[in-house]
């Protein structure tokens, strides 16, 4: 058996899972207050600019379009996401150049998570 701490919407279940085929699962409100999930980051290219450049809702990397040292426009497209099936941009702020670019195609991301960065023109 493996015992496990989920948290759903706030809560934190502690959760026993019986392996070999067993279909036993239990849970149980846990007492304890749940700690936020760890974000997984892809190494920075080049170091981090001063202005951030983040996920606006979960989802995945669908494809970079602009690259570390990239001169682009506001409204440039520098990532573009796959949310509940439909293709995303997430496009710069400001003008400036891409500093890093922190996640991989193909990368599962969360809302909020830092997709890149970038310095102001």
């Amino acid at each position: 058996m493996k015992n496990y701490t989920i948290t759903v919407n706030g809560t934190a279940y502690d959760v026993t899972v019986e392996e070999k085929g067993g279909s036993s699962t239990s849970a149980a409100p846990a007492p304890k207050a749940a700690a936020a999930p760890k974000k997984a980051a892809a190494p920075a290219a080049g170091g981090a600019g001063s202005v951030k450049i983040e996920a606006g809702a979960a989802g995945k990397v669908f494809k970079i379009v602009a690259q570390s040292g990239a001169n682009v426009k506001k409204g440039d497209t520098v990532v573009i996401l796959e949310v509940m099936k439909m293709e995303t941009p997430v496009v710069a702020p400001v003008d400036g150049v891409v500093k890093s670019i922190n996640v991989q195609e193909g990368t599962s991301i969360e809302a909020g998570a830092l997709l890149a960065t970038m310095d102001e023109a």
